[in-house]
């Protein structure tokens, strides 16, 4: 027994150990691919363009070059990171719709979420209801007394934008009719128009939009009280356990915001310079400027703890996942 502690201890240290001048050094002279699961422009671009820069300084010697790969949700993206040679010159973000999309198993998904090699993660994404001023509705309760349908504007089917509005809607027993496709502010731009009601994202996606006096936060999905003043909870309206622990799953994955992962199979030595290089960009004073005069919030996490926590977003119960197909279904 004691020769197996003796052995653990050995582990953990071998992996928190910090890596060599020789290891810092192996991406001397390569190229990185860092893939956007999303097309140019938008939350997801400026993130991982930011990162990826400020990742070569901190990788000596090499050069990053982003490519976006978009497509039927993050979907095409992630497929291809998961497809790449494990030999960490492949990597790159998709964001957490993907482990509805690996619950449900709906069709096109050919990765496991779990055998990602994980890098970290930049930011927590608090989920909220945008309501445009133009819908008439001057609260949530407004809203969800409403005779439907009610229009929502979201990115493709299987986006997590689509994904969590579905949720929402189900968990909350609301009568929304999803108009799809949306990228980028085009979903505001919509609201502008008067074409549709609301929208479910991101607090840092829909500021601006508030700020111009467009539209208002109508109800918290996830992210601390302290963080939202003012704005309704979810918890509120919850009616039932299968309610509640639907939308426990939306607030889960609220935390892994702005995901890096490469292939599976990297071997631990390279994974862990990449992690190591990661962490120090979340903590670089030039990076969090930039990304501060960006509207871009930080709550970084290493890739230990991001492969923690996706494993277990992943491992629901039968019923949670039914109520989840159910949902996504529409």
């Amino acid at each position: 027994m004691r020769k197996h502690w003796f052995a653990i201890a050995a582990f953990l240290l071998l992996c928190s150990a910090p890596a060599s001048d020789a290891d810092s050094d192996m991406f001397r002279g390569k190229t990185i691919t860092y893939i956007v699961a999303t097309s140019p422009g938008g939350g997801y671009d400026t993130y991982g363009r930011l990162i990826a820069r400020y990742l070569q300084n901190h990788l000596p010697g090499s050069r990053i070059v982003v490519r976006n790969v978009p497509g039927a949700g993050n979907i095409i993206g992630a497929n291809t990171i998961y497809a790449a040679r494990p030999d960490g010159l492949t990597i790159g973000m998709f964001n957490t719709g993907l482990i509805y999309d690996q619950l449900i198993a709906r069709n096109g998904v050919q990765f496991d979420l779990t055998k990602f090699s994980w890098l970290g993660k930049a930011a927590e994404e608090p989920r909220v209801v945008l309501i445009s001023k133009r819908s008439g509705f001057k609260s949530f309760d407004d809203m969800a007394r409403a005779k439907g349908p009610i229009k929502f504007a979201a990115s493709g089917i299987g986006a997590a934008s689509y994904n969590d509005t579905r949720i929402m809607a189900d968990a909350l027993h609301l009568d929304i009719q999803i108009v799809n496709g949306f990228t980028g502010n085009e979903g505001e731009m919509s609201m502008m128009r008067g074409e549709v009601a609301g929208e479910v994202g991101s607090v840092d996606a829909f500021e601006q939009f508030v700020q111009n006096g467009n539209g208002f936060l109508g109800l918290a999905l996830s992210g601390k009280p302290e963080s939202l003043p003012g704005i309704p909870r979810v918890e509120k309206y919850v009616k039932d356990e299968r309610d509640r622990k639907l939308l426990a799953l939306l607030q889960s994955l609220s935390e892994l915001g702005r995901l890096t992962a490469g292939p599976p199979g990297i071997p631990p030595n390279v994974l862990m310079v990449e992690r190591q290089a990661m962490a120090a960009v979340m903590k670089d004073p030039g990076f969090l400027a930039e990304a501060k005069r960006l509207r871009l919030p930080i709550d970084s996490l290493p890739g230990e703890i991001v492969e923690a926590k996706i494993k277990a977003a992943l491992t629901q119960p039968p019923e949670t996942i039914a109520a989840l197909k159910r949902a996504a279904g529409g």
